[in-house]
């Protein structure tokens, strides 16, 4: 037989390629940078030719690189699953899956029977807890969150785009004295989320009152909460179309128009989790019945 590299080094080449960086595939890969880059050069010296273009920000492949990675990514992608599915071909499956308790409420737990009859094997740990990015890789294999833009070391799957809406209580539109123009906003409260703090910001801007400033603002980390409290009166509710409509509540109205927002929903995991079956399973499943977007 044949003298090949060692797995680890060819493993090691095919994570930095991929990424594009050698601190982003030793995170995956656990291991240090320096430990990961004298994997990479032992394939470069056992191969006898460079690999990559060092630059001062950046490793990027070159022409070698690249014919090597499209002729063993393939094959060690195949070989992956292969041991993937032998491992797991009796067992169940499972998936610790982050998620703001909103989104759980509305989008997801109302889907999750057609998962689980599609794919019985798969079970899910649903976390709600915060720190959703930071944990990943270690207590949470994926993760549904709410951002403006994503850790670009991390795989990311946009799951819808929205609007900024103003929600608050069917009282605050009828009586005496109602509310009709943005600037009587300026007497409230405003209700909003720590995932999305600036949802005001961009709702004011975009509304042409640049200089409008509520009573106060209040923070919250549930969505549910804060639909409750803008339901009672305690304040108007900066939030998304989607909560609104997931909402169902005849105690809320939405206020003015809406405004585009910079937030969405976004799947995300690290790129080495995508190739285990759980992640990738649900992966595949939630972008087709939540609207796929482009992958970045």
């Amino acid at each position: 037989m044949r003298r090949l590299p060692p797995l680890s080094a060819i493993e090691a080449f095919v994570e930095v390629a991929r990424l594009g960086s050698i601190k982003a595939a030793a995170v995956e890969l656990a291991l240090s940078s320096p430990a990961l880059s004298r994997r990479v050069q032992a394939l470069e010296r056992f191969i006898g030719k460079p690999l990559f273009e060092r630059r001062h920000q950046a490793i990027l492949l070159n022409a070698e690189g690249e014919r090597l990675l499209a002729q063993i990514a393939p094959a060690l992608d195949a070989m992956s699953d292969a041991v993937e599915s032998m491992s797991h071909s009796a067992e169940l499956l499972r998936l610790r899956l982050g998620v703001l308790p909103l989104y759980a409420s509305q989008r997801l737990m109302p889907r999750l029977g057609e998962l689980r009859r599609a794919h019985p094997q798969l079970h899910i740990d649903v976390d709600t807890g915060g720190r959703r990015e930071a944990r990943l890789g270690d207590t949470l294999d994926a993760a549904i969150i709410l951002a403006q833009e994503v850790d670009p070391a991390l795989y990311a799957r946009r799951l819808d785009r929205n609007r900024v809406y103003v929600i608050g209580a069917k009282a605050l539109i009828e009586g005496a004295n109602p509310i009709t123009t943005p600037e009587q906003l300026g007497g409230l409260t405003a209700l909003v989320h720590r995932d999305m703090p600036d949802t005001f910001v961009e709702w004011r801007r975009s509304a042409g009152v640049p200089a409008l400033e509520p009573l106060a603002v209040d923070h919250f980390d549930s969505g549910p909460l804060m639909l409750e409290a803008a339901a009672q009166g305690l304040g108007v509710a900066f939030m998304l179309e989607m909560h609104y409509e997931g909402a169902r509540d005849p105690r809320l109205v939405r206020l003015f128009e809406p405004v585009a927002s910079e937030y969405s929903y976004w799947f995300v995991c690290r790129p080495r989790a995508l190739a285990t079956r759980p992640v990738k399973i649900f992966h595949d499943w939630l972008v087709e019945v939540m609207g796929p977007e482009p992958a970045i």
